[in-house]
C-alpha cells in the first residue's frame, strides 16, 4: 500500500547512482508549479516549440526566432540530429536560471534575469537563455548514439540521461554551450574576466589541485565550479585542432566507441595527446593570459593565504571611518550580517534566506531583498525587502508579494529605491517608504534594464543600465519623468556596484581583463580608474564602499571574498578618459570565437513575427518517458515514468517488490497538480501479502483502487524553510487469501480511509552543516476503514534535530508511537520506524524513542580512477528503544509485551560516482541489547544504509 501520493517520489531518490542525471533533472522541476488562472501560448518551429503564458508574445517571438535562425549556423560543430524539443517560458519566478533535460525532453527559462552583470553578462535575459540552452538541446539530439542509444531503447529517454552522463563529463555540456554564447554574440561569459576570478584565484595562491578535485568539489577547500572548467578546455580544444574537433570527440564518447574511459580515450584518439596533457596545455594557455594576476601577488607585501577556505566577505559597508558593516558567509556557517571594528569581528543577525548578499546600510538601519517562495504554486516566488535594526538585531519586511531587487536608502534615510521586475521582465524604478508603501514608479520610456540605482540629490537617481541590445552604461534618471542622461557610451562592457560620495559616483567595470574601480565625477563629467593598493592582491575589485576618509572594496581569492580596506588619500587617481575607446571585450587568446559563418550571429537575427496559437494544457498528458529502476530498501521497483510538458500531469506503471512481506505489486498511479490540491489516482494488484496473527503468517493476494486530494502548502520565510502538506485517500481492497488459508480466513472486500499531514520546519544549514542546527519533522498517518472491516491504524513520528557540542555536529530524537485495532487479520503497511538491527513486525502498540548523534571524522578530498571521489567521512552513534504490544500473540503464557533496545554506530560515506553523481552512503553496526524474537539469531548486525538523505 502507498503511504503517501505518488506525486511527491515520481521520480524517488535512488539508491544507485544508475540513474542519478535523471533524479538531478527532476529536482530542478517544480510539479504543478503554476496556478490555473495562467493561459499558454505557443510558437511552433521545426527546431522548438516555445510555450509561454499569455502576454509574453515577445519573449516567445524573440526566444523561437533566435533558436529558428541560428540553429542551422551552428549545428555542424556539434552534429546535424535534430528533433524539436518545448522551451517553457516561466515569468512568475525570482530566480534566474534555466535548464534542459531528458526525462522528459525539455527546457525551461526562468525569465527574471539578475542584478550583478559580471556574472553572467547584459544580454537581454531570454536571448541570454536561449544561446546558451539550445546548445544544449542539440548535443542530447546528437549524443543519442551507440550504447547511449541502446540505454535509451532499453530504458527510455532516462537511459540516454544515465549513459551521456558517463560518459561525456558535465564541464563539456556546460562549457561548449558558454562558448557556443560567447560565439554567436558580442559578449558571452568567455569574455569576462569575473568568470574566471575562481580559476585566477586558485593559480595565483598556487592551489594545484587534481582534476578529481576540480570536477568533485570540497567541503574544505573552495572549488569553481564545472562552467570555467569547461569554457577553458572546450575553446582551447576549438582554437587548437579546430571547430569539429568536439563533435568528433562527443560522438565516440557519447557511442562508447572508446571503451573504457571513453571521453579520455576519445580527446587521445583526436588529439594525439594524453587527456592529462590536453589539460595541462589548456590551463597554461590561459594562465599565460593571466599572467598579470601572478605578477601582482609577487610584489604584494604581507599576502596571507589560509591553508582552506575561511568566509566570503561581502558588500561592505561605513558606519564609520573604524568600523565596517558586512556580510560574512562560510562553509561552516549561514551567512549573517557582522560588524568588525578593528580586527575584531561581530554577528549582528542572520540573514534572511535571499538569492544574492547585496545590502545597504544607513545609520543604524539595513535594507536587504529576502526571497520567499509562494504559498502553493512552486514556479511562483517573491523577493520582498527586509528592515533591520543594526542595534537591536530585529528585522521586519516591508513589502509583500513584490519582486524588488537592489534596494537602497535616501540620504535622509526616509525612502527607498528599489528596482521592481514585473512578470513582463519589465524592469521599473520605485520608490517606497519605509513601510514599504509606494511612493513613487518611475517612468520607464526607454525600456531600460535597471541595476544597483543610489540616490543622487533630491530628484535624481544614478544607476547601471542595459538597454534593449544588452549594452551597458550609467545613467542619471530624472525621477519625475524618468528621462535618461547617459554619463558614459553604452558598451557591452558590465558596468555595475554604483557607490555614492558626494558629487563622485564609485563602480566597477570591465577593462581589458581586468574589472577595475572606477570614480566618474557627475557634474564635470571626469573619469578617473582608481588603482589598488600595494597590499592588494585579491582578484577583480567589486562593491566600493566610502566614509569620509577612507574607502573599501572586495576582491576574489582562494580563501573566499576578501575586504580591502584604504585610506582615500593613499589611492592613485589616474585619468580614464581612454578606456572606452576600445569598446570590445577580450577574446584571450581564443581566435576560434570570431571564426565561421555563426560568429557574432545574434547580432544578425532578425525580430519576424511568426504565428501564435493556443496550446492546450491537457496537450500530451501521458507521456512517457523513461524506464526507472528504484532501490529503497525494502522496496525494489520498476516504473515507466511519464510526464507532461507543463509538469502538471505524472503517470506511472510500475512493478514493486517489498523484501520485508516479500510481496509483489503491479500497479499504476498518476498524479493530476494543476490544481490547488493534487488529484491522484491509481490501481494496484498485489501478489503474497503478509500478515501475523495469533503468532502465525497469513498470506494473500490484494487488488487495491485508490483516489485521493493532496494540498502541499509551502510557509517558508524568513530564516526558516517549513512545509506543511495533508490529504486524504480513499482505497478499496478486495482480499484474497491463499489456498492454505481459505478455509480459515474469508475473503474480503473494503473500503478505508489513508488520512495524512506533514510538517516541516528547518533553519538554514551551511554547506559543512550535516544537518540543520534548529529543524523538526512531524508527520500523522490514520487509516481507517469505511465499510467491510473495523481496522484502524494510527501512525505519529517525528525528528528533533538539534545542534551538537561543536559546530557541525548535530543530536537528533526520532520519536513514533503506533497503534491499531485488535483481532484484525487483515493489516496495513507498516512504516513503523523500528529499532534499528531488528525484524520489524506491525504489532497492535509499537513506540520508540531514538537518540542520534552525528559528526564529520574527516574531509579526504581524494579518489580513484576518476570513478569514486570521498568528499566527507562521517559517523553517528545511535541508542534505540521500541516497546510493543501484541494481543494476538502468547509468550510462556501470557500476551506480547517486549522491549526491543540497540545501539551502535554507522560509518557514512559523502562520495561522488564518475566525478558528478552525489551518493551517500553508509555501514550501520548495531548490538541488540534484547532478543529478535520475528528475526535471526544473535545479537550483532552489520547493514548497509542506502539511501542516506538529509532532512
Amino acid at each position: 500500500m502507498i503511504n503517501c501520493p505518488f506525486a511527491r517520489n515520481i521520480l524517488p531518490k535512488l539508491l544507485l547512482p544508475v540513474l542519478l542525471a535523471v533524479a538531478s533533472v527532476a529536482n530542478a522541476q517544480e510539479f504543478g508549479g503554476n496556478p490555473p488562472s495562467i493561459k499558454w501560448k505557443q510558437i511552433n518551429t521545426p527546431a522548438a516549440k516555445v510555450i509561454f503564458p499569455a502576454g509574453m508574445d515577445s519573449a516567445g517571438n524573440s526566444v523561437a526566432n533566435i533558436v529558428q535562425q541560428m540553429n542551422g549556423f551552428i549545428k555542424p560543430t556539434i552534429g546535424n540530429k535534430q528533433k524539436q524539443i518545448s522551451i517553457v517560458l516561466q515569468n512568475q519566478t525570482t530566480i534566474a536560471n534555466a535548464y534542459v533535460g531528458l526525462a522528459p525532453f525539455r527546457s525551461e527559462f526562468f525569465l527574471t534575469p539578475e542584478q550583478n552583470s559580471f556574472d553572467i553578462g547584459s544580454l537581454p535575459w531570454q536571448q541570454q537563455l536561449a544561446i546558451h540552452e539550445f546548445r544544449h538541446v542539440q548535443q542530447y539530439n546528437n549524443f543519442n548514439v551507440g550504447v547511449s542509444r541502446f540505454m535509451r531503447i532499453v530504458f527510455g529517454e532516462g537511459g540516454q540521461a544515465f549513459a551521456n552522463d558517463l560518459s561525456v563529463p558535465n564541464w563539456f555540456f556546460e562549457g561548449d554551450a558558454v562558448f557556443n554564447e560567447t560565439h554567436v554574440s558580442e559578449q558571452g561569459r568567455g569574455r569576462l574576466p569575473y568568470f574566471y576570478n575562481g580559476y585566477r584565484a586558485l593559480w595565483v595562491a598556487n592551489k594545484d589541485y587534481s582534476y578529481m578535485k576540480l570536477r568533485n568539489g570540497s567541503y574544505r577547500d573552495y572549488v569553481p565550479d564545472h562552467y570555467p572548467l569547461g569554457y577553458m578546455l572546450v575553446s582551447y580544444g576549438r582554437d587548437k585542432y579546430g571547430d569539429d574537433i568536439w563533435r568528433k570527440i562527443t560522438h565516440d564518447a557519447a557511442g562508447f566507441y572508446t571503451g573504457f574511459y571513453p571521453f579520455q580515450n576519445a580527446v587521445k584518439k583526436y588529439t594525439g595527446t594524453s587527456f592529462k596533457s590536453f589539460t595541462n596545455q589548456a590551463f597554461d594557455h590561459f594562465k599565460n593570459q593571466f599572467a598579470d594576476d601572478l605578477l601582482k601577488a609577487s610584489t604584494t607585501k604581507d599576502i596571507k593565504q589560509g591553508k582552506h577556505f575561511d568566509a566570503d566577505r561581502e558588500y561592505p559597508a561605513f558606519v564609520d571611518d573604524s568600523t565596517l558593516i558586512y556580510m560574512k558567509s562560510s562553509y561552516d556557517h549561514v551567512p549573517a550580517f557582522t560588524v568588525k571594528t578593528g580586527n575584531t569581528e561581530r554577528k549582528l543577525s542572520t540573514r534572511s534566506y535571499s538569492l544574492d548578499n547585496y545590502f545597504d546600510y544607513h545609520k543604524g538601519m539595513i535594507v536587504y531583498a529576502s526571497y520567499r517562495p509562494d504559498l502553493r504554486w512552486g514556479y511562483r516566488d517573491y523577493s520582498e525587502l527586509m528592515l533591520l535594526d543594526v542595534k537591536t538585531g530585529q528585522e521586519h519586511r516591508i513589502t509583500r508579494k513584490a519582486k524588488y531587487f537592489s534596494p537602497a536608502f535616501r540620504a535622509d534615510g526616509k525612502s527607498i529605491v528599489a528596482v521592481q521586475v514585473g512578470p513582463s521582465g519589465k524592469s521599473d524604478l520605485h520608490i517606497l517608504d519605509l513601510d514599504g508603501k509606494l511612493l513613487k514608479a518611475v517612468p520607464n520610456q526607454h525600456k531600460l534594464f535597471f541595476t544597483y540605482p543610489k540616490f543622487y540629490g533630491d530628484n535624481e537617481l544614478i544607476t547601471a543600465v542595459r538597454n534593449p541590445e544588452g549594452k551597458m552604461t550609467l545613467v542619471l534618471i530624472n525621477i519625475t519623468t524618468g528621462e535618461p542622461q547617459y554619463l558614459l557610451p553604452f558598451t557591452y562592457k558590465p558596468i555595475g556596484f554604483t557607490a555614492l560620495k558626494g558629487d563622485t559616483v564609485y563602480f566597477t567595470s570591465t577593462a581589458e581583463k581586468q574589472d577595475r574601480l572606477f570614480a566618474l565625477m557627475i557634474s564635470t563629467k571626469r573619469f578617473f580608474e582608481l588603482l589598488p593598493t600595494s597590499g592588494d592582491a585579491t582578484i577583480g575589485s567589486y562593491q566600493p564602499a566610502l566614509s569620509d576618509h577612507k574607502m573599501a572594496w572586495v576582491g576574489f581569492t582562494a580563501n573566499g571574498y576578501s575586504i580591502t580596506e584604504a585610506n582615500k588619500k593613499d589611492l592613485k587617481w589616474v585619468d580614464a578618459t581612454d578606456v572606452y575607446t576600445n569598446t570590445k571585450l577580450p577574446l584571450l587568446g581564443i581566435s576560434a570565437i570570431g571564426k565561421d559563418s555563426s560568429a557574432n550571429i545574434l547580432g544578425a537575427i532578425v525580430d519576424k513575427p511568426l504565428a501564435v496559437t493556443n496550446y492546450s494544457k491537457a496537450h500530451g498528458l501521458f507521456n512517457f518517458h523513461s524506464l526507472i529502476p528504484n532501490i529503497s530498501d525494502p522496496n525494489y521497483s520498476f516504473a515507466i515514468t511519464g510526464e507532461n510538458v507543463l509538469n502538471t500531469f505524472q503517470s506511472e506503471i510500475s512493478f514493486n517488490y517489498n523484501s520485508n512481506e516479500g510481496y509483489k505489486q503491479f500497479g499504476f498511479e498518476g498524479v493530476y497538480g494543476a490544481l490547488f490540491p493534487y488529484i491522484s489516482a491509481g490501481a494496484d494488484y498485489t501478489l503474497d501479502r503478509r500478515g501475523f496473527t495469533k503468532g502465525n503468517f497469513v498470506y494473500w493476494n490484494e487488488t487495491q483502487l485508490h483516489a485521493g486530494l493532496e494540498v502541499p502548502l509551502v510557509l517558508s520565510q524568513g530564516k526558516n524553510f517549513t512545509g506543511l502538506t495533508f490529504g486524504s485517500d480513499l482505497y478499496f481492497n478486495s482480499t484474497n487469501f491463499q489456498q492454505a488459508y481459505a478455509a480459515q480466513f474469508a475473503d474480503k472486500r473494503y473500503t478505508y480511509l489513508n488520512n495524512y499531514i506533514s510538517f516541516s520546519n528547518q533553519t538554514q544549514r551551511a554547506k559543512k552543516n550535516i544537518y540543520a542546527p534548529f529543524a523538526q519533522s512531524i508527520s500523522f498517518n490514520y487509516k481507517t476503514a469505511v465499510s467491510g472491516t473495523n481496522a484502524t491504524q494510527f501512525l505519529a513520528s517525528g525528528n528533533f534535530y538539534f545542534p551538537g557540542l561543536v559546530t557541525n555536529h548535530s543530536f537528533v530524537i526520532n520519536l513514533a508511537h503506533q497503534e491499531k485495532s485488535k483481532d484484525n487479520v487483515i493489516s496495513y503497511s507498516n512504516d513503523f520506524p523500528f529499532s534499528k538491527g531488528y525484524t520489524a513486525e506491525n504489532l497492535d502498540v509499537m513506540n520508540k524513542v531514538g537518540v542520534n548523534y552525528h559528526f564529520p571524522i574527516a574531509y579526504p578530498d581524494g579518489g580513484f580512477g576518476n570513478l569514486f571521489y570521498l568528499l566527507r567521512l562521517r559517523g553517528a552513534v545511535f541508542f534505540d528503544y521500541t516497546h510493543a504490544k501484541e494481543d494476538n500473540l502468547l509468550i510462556n503464557g501470557k500476551n506480547f509485551n517486549q522491549n526491543f533496545r540497540s545501539a551502535g554506530g554507522t560509518l557514512y560515506f559523502d562520495t561522488k560516482f564518475f566525478n558528478q553523481n552525489s551518493v551517500s552512503f553508509g555501514v550501520r553496526y548495531s548490538r541488540l541489547l534484547d532478543e529478535d524474537i520475528f528475526g535471526g539469531t544473535g545479537r550483532n548486525r552489520i547493514e548497509l544504509v542506502l539511501p542516506v538523505t538529509f532532512f
